[in-house]
Order: structure tokens, then C-alpha cells, then sequence
């Protein structure tokens, strides 16, 4: 369904027996569109100011920072002319980056010790991370909440254990031909063990459609390690062109120019090339997910864009490194504009008749170890 304009939908089943051109048209409440209000000059100086805080304390502000991070935020992401809140404690935060740390180090000291010891060290954290990634949802929609009522998670451990443990290591003995499956499964995992307000989240999207995503991945993929091939040739044979005294001097090492000439359209291709592949997964998997979505009678939806997100992603890029990282902020703050802007809900009805389900609290460790070691799996 194409709702980049959003419009009352009729009801398509008139009452039978009834005079379809006398019938008054039954609407359904027009779709919403998330979007967000953030500014990235006000955000810098948000930004800026944790940034000094935290070098300051040496990295013990980062917690307090991670909060005034992701209240601004969630503060500016609005549904329905309402924001979204977050809740989390720094001092949680704090204790959860503390063994976070640990065991990093932990891992980092055994490698210096023995590669034996630091593998053992690895499956040890490994047989644990489940766990502690299936507390990170269940902390970060705990501390979340829309129009005063909070989100929760309720997957078990043995589910954890399947998603991210069993089934990346039944990618790997598949040789990444179980990829799209897990990829579903994990979706699957945070969709439907999600909640608001007790009433919980139900997904139905495809894994055919997951296959077909990376089916159409790796057809990009291939075509550009051909551009790279070709870039290499004919990289090649412009190096040997414009270096022909050089060469003719049959020195044992190439010219620095012939491997500039060489390495760095390689480099070019390489980087657009991962930049390409994560949007275009990305935007269909997110599309995939969201149009496959409902809480009770409401129906979710995305119209992320790959070429968008791939434009957005790398003049963000470009912007940072050009700028010492001094655009970090509204490069962020760029990204969430886009994204939230293509997410929106059709609602059946009211939003606001949701019962409060419970509110038990839940520790952060989880999601401060998972963040540590670049897991971000963030609902």
C-alpha cells in the first residue's frame, strides 16, 4: 500500500442488501506518520557538552550522557502529536558499563596470555551474551514509553539462546546460506515479544521475502566486485602509462603512484560498495518488518528509500571526516529526521485504550555489555 500520502481509507465490504450509492462512505481515522523535531544546532550542544563531561571524568559521564542522548531523542519523536519518552537511570546505566568494561578486558588480557586462553574466554562470554543481549530489549522498552505508559519485552532465555546463539552458529556451518533465516528469526524475536501497554506486538512477515532481499544483495554485491575488477585494470594500465620511465628502470618495488593509482579507486569502490549493501538491506528489512506489524487492531508501515539512506549515509560520512567529526551531531540528527519520517501507523481507532500492563524493574547490564560489544539490536 502506497501511503506516502496519507488518506482516510475507505471501507471496502458496504453492508449487504444495502444501496451502495446512497451508503455513506465509512472512514477509518487517516494514517500518522512519525516524525522528529530535533534541530542539529541544538543538538550539538548537547553533544558537545557530553563530549567534554565524559573526556573530563574520564568516561564516567558517558552514562549521564547516553540518558541526555536518548531523551532528546525520543523527546522529539512524535506519533499522533504525542512524544515518546525515555527513563533510564545513569547510575543502572553506570554499573552496566561497569561490568561491560570487565569483560572486555577480561578478553583483552587473555589474548596477551594465549590465544588458547583468550578463545576459552570467548565461549565463555559467548555462552553468556545471549542472556544479556535478551536483558538489553527487555531494559531499553522497560525505560520507554508513549503518552505515559511503557513498552515492555517478555522473550524468554531458551528463545535468546536460539536467535543469537544456535542460529548464528547454524549460519556459519551453512556457510551464510541460513543468514536471511536468522535475520527473520531475530526480527521475529523482537516483534513479537514486544508490548505496549499490555497489549503485544504481532508480526507475519515472510522469510521468502528475507531470502529475496539477500538474493538481490549479493546480485549488487557481485556486480560491484566486477566494477572493482574493472577499476583495477584499468587502474592498472593508467599507472603503467603515466609511470613508464619508472617502470622501464625494472625496479623490484612499484612507484608509489602506480599503487595510489591502484589502491585508491579500489578503496572508493570498496567503501560505496558496504555503504550500498547495508542501505539496501536495511531499507527492506526495515520495510519488511514494519509492513508485517500490529499491535491489536493498528497496522504499522515503512517506506524507507536505499538510494536515500545510501545518499544521507554517505554525505554524513563525508561531513564528519571532513570536519573532524564536528558534524557527528547533525549527522544524527539528519539520519532520524529521514528515518522516522518514512515509519507510520494506520490506527483502527483511538490510541490512547491501551491498559498499562506491569512495570517490574530491569537492570541495564545487558544493554551496556551488548552496546561494549557492538551489538546494537535497539527495538
Amino acid at each position: 500500500m502506497d501511503i506516502d500520502q496519507p488518506a482516510a481509507v475507505l471501507d471496502p465490504d458496504p453492508e449487504p442488501g444495502s444501496d451502495s450509492g446512497s451508503l455513506p462512505e465509512v472512514r477509518r481515522p487517516e494514517a500518522v506518520r512519525v516524525s522528529f523535531t530535533g534541530a542539529g544546532a541544538e543538538y550539538f550542544r548537547i553533544w558537545i557538552v557530553n563530549l567534554a563531561l565524559t573526556v573530563a571524568t574520564l568516561g564516567i559521564y558517558s552514562a549521564w550522557a547516553k540518558v541526555r542522548r536518548l531523551q532528546y531523542f525520543y523527546r522529539n519523536t512524535r506519533l499522533a502529536g504525542s512524544s515518546f519518552d525515555y527513563h533510564g537511570e545513569p547510575i543502572a546505566i553506570l554499573k552496566g558499563r561497569i561490568v561491560g568494561v570487565a569483560l572486555f578486558s577480561l578478553y583483552t588480557f587473555a589474548g596477551v596470555i594465549s590465544p588458547f586462553v583468550a578463545l576459552a574466554v570467548a565461549a565463555a562470554i559467548a555462552s553468556v551474551m545471549p542472556w544479556l543481549l535478551s536483558r538489553s530489549l527487555r531494559f531499553r522498552l522497560h525505560n520507554s514509553s508513549y503518552r505515559g505508559l511503557r513498552f515492555r519485552f517478555s522473550g524468554s532465555t531458551s528463545s535468546a539462546y536460539r536467535v543469537f546463539l544456535w542460529l548464528p552458529l547454524l549460519t556459519v556451518a551453512s556457510l551464510f546460506t541460513a543468514g536471511p533465516f536468522w535475520h527473520h528469526r531475530l526480527k521475529e524475536y523482537q516483534h513479537v515479544n514486544a508490548s505496549y501497554g499490555g497489549v503485544p506486538f504481532e508480526f507475519d512477515a515472510p522469510v521468502s521475502r528475507f531470502y529475496r532481499t539477500y538474493f538481490l544483495a549479493a546480485l549488487i554485491g557481485l556486480g560491484f566486485l566486477v566494477l572493482m575488477g574493472v577499476g583495477i585494470a584499468v587502474a592498472s594500465v593508467a599507472a603503467i602509462a603515466l609511470n613508464a620511465d619508472a617502470i622501464a628502470a625494472q625496479t623490484d618495488q612499484p612507484p608509489p603512484a602506480v599503487v595510489a593509482a591502484i589502491m585508491v579507486p579500489i578503496l572508493v569502490i570498496y567503501f560505496i560498495a558496504v555503504l550500498t549493501l547495508h542501505a539496501f538491506i536495511a531499507a527492506r528489512v526495515r520495510n519488511l518488518a514494519w509492513n508485517h506489524t500490529t499491535i491489536g487492531p493498528h497496522h504499522f508501515g515503512s517506506d524507507l528509500r536505499a538510494r536515500r539512506l545510501l545518499w544521507i549515509t554517505l554525505s554524513n560520512a563525508v561531513a564528519t571526516l571532513f570536519t573532524l567529526g564536528l558534524f557527528r551531531p547533525f549527522a544524527q540528527v539528519r539520519l532520524a529526521r529521514y528515518a522516522t519520517s518514512t515509519l507510520w501507523m494506520q490506527p483502527a481507532g483511538p490510541l490512547d485504550e491501551f491498559a498499562a500492563g506491569g512495570t517490574s524493574e530491569i537492570d541495564a547490564v545487558g544493554e551496556e555489555v551488548a552496546e561494549l560489544f557492538d551489538f546494537d539490536i535497539a527495538f
